[in-house]
């Protein structure tokens, strides 16, 4: 009885004033979430679109982090791509424009799909199936050596089945007597 008559209940009207309090900083939360995405989506397509190009001075760098000293090529760049971007031209025809200009190597990815897809993917499909078919090569050599006995004359003889295992069991006898 002692313990409740010592807990402070607020008053009405400081409830209100937290309240409301709570209410003011939920405003300013989501003022300034508006306007962050409102500031963002310029300087958003300026990035995407400005890292999906290639620098044309010939240091093979994307446009954005072109860091070539004395460049003559990525200050006019990325002037363009600001005008573009302040037409309000799409992502799309931007991407045509200094492809027209600069031709295909100015683009950091395909846009177009199709063929240019393709050309994007072909080679990571050529260096994986050069890679299985490498590995499948070196399983058959090693298949193959296993099964054959090169003679003291240079000649290779391949084992018939059965004489593998006998020449397994020799050389794990040689292994054990010459253990320490």
């Amino acid at each position: 009885m002692r313990i409740l008559s010592q807990i402070r209940v607020p008053h009405v009207s400081s409830l209100r004033r937290g309240l409301s309090h709570r209410y003011f900083q939920l405003g300013v939360v989501l003022f300034g979430m508006i306007l962050l995405m409102a500031a963002d989506d310029t300087g958003t397509r300026f990035n995407k679109i400005g890292h999906g190009m290639m620098c044309v001075c010939g240091c093979g760098q994307i446009l954005l982090e072109c860091n070539h000293v004395g460049c003559p090529d990525s200050d006019r760049m990325i002037g363009e791509l600001r005008t573009r971007l302040a037409s309000g031209d799409g992502d799309t025809p931007i991407y045509n424009w200094f492809a027209s200009k600069y031709g295909p190597t100015v683009l950091a990815a395909p846009i177009r799909g199709g063929f240019d897809t393709v050309a994007w993917v072909m080679p990571v499909v050529v260096f994986l199936l050069a890679t299985v078919g490498t590995a499948l090569i070196v399983r058959a050599w090693v298949r193959r050596r296993n099964n054959t006995l090169t003679t003291a004359e240079g000649i290779v003889v391949e084992l018939p089945a059965g004489e593998q295992a006998k020449q397994d069991a020799v050389r794990e006898r040689i292994r054990r007597e010459t253990e320490y």
